[in-house]
């Protein structure tokens, strides 16, 4: 179980209200995400919870309320409150993302997928390289990297889409149901690889999910019903 710094959040969001037309998916949302921890976000279909992951990370700006994000700087910053060239950067930076289908572009091999967070960020193309052939082989991918992804299994590709996530090493990484596309087995194996790369980097992670098993990988979690979070609890070690 990780230790947890629960007296400086990382990320906190107060009062948080969002609509999609005549449907109100937030509703007034408070929540704190602590340095280190592992947070599944958990709720039905509908209930919010992927329009709170999107809000924290300043994918969509909430009609209300504000999302403050605390950089290794030091330095708050109201996500909510910045253009979208600042989000968009933040995100390059200091977020990193893994979704339900991997989201890969299909006519880049793995090796190139994982370097483009990194090239795109500056880094030179060597150096991309070397540390993005490095994570692979850690997620047991290092025999893969010349393959595109629709040469990869479910699993695979999933991989591969959590080293793009990480080869940045992001300060928060957030991850929309990261095993819903796979079996069971599968979904085991990536979240085990994930979750020890995550906490040996010290990393945050904000899960979203509907699955039990998957909320049990984490250290808290927090109910999303009807646009409003129940309180959260810790899970047993």
């Amino acid at each position: 179980m990780t230790t947890i710094d629960t007296t400086s959040p990382i990320l906190s969001a107060r009062g948080l209200h969002h609509s999609f037309g005549q449907t109100e998916a937030l509703r007034g949302i408070d929540l704190d995400v602590h340095p280190g921890e592992v947070l599944a976000i958990m709720g039905p279909s509908g209930s919010g919870k992927s329009t709170l992951l999107h809000c924290l990370a300043g994918i969509l700006t909430p009609a209300a309320g504000t999302v403050t994000y605390m950089p290794r700087t030091g330095v708050p910053q109201d996500i909510s409150g910045l253009g979208e060239s600042e989000r968009s950067r933040l995100r390059l930076t200091d977020f990193g993302f893994v979704f339900q289908f991997g989201q890969l572009l299909p006519e880049l091999t793995a090796l190139d997928n994982v370097s483009l967070p990194l090239l795109l960020g500056g880094t030179k193309r060597s150096e991309a390289l070397r540390r993005s052939t490095e994570l692979l082989a850690r997620l047991g991918l290092d025999g893969f990297t010349g393959k595109v992804p629709g040469e990869l299994s479910g699993g695979q590709a999933q991989r591969v889409a959590i080293a793009r996530a990480l080869v940045g090493a992001p300060a928060i990484l957030f991850a929309d149901e990261p095993t819903g596309s796979l079996d069971s087995l599968a979904a085991e194996n990536v979240l085990t690889l994930m979750l020890d790369l995550v906490r040996e980097a010290g990393t945050t992670v904000v899960i979203i999910t509907h699955d039990a098993r998957t909320a049990a990988y984490a250290d808290r979690e927090v109910i999303v019903r009807d646009g409003s979070v129940s309180a959260g609890h810790r899970i047993a070690a």
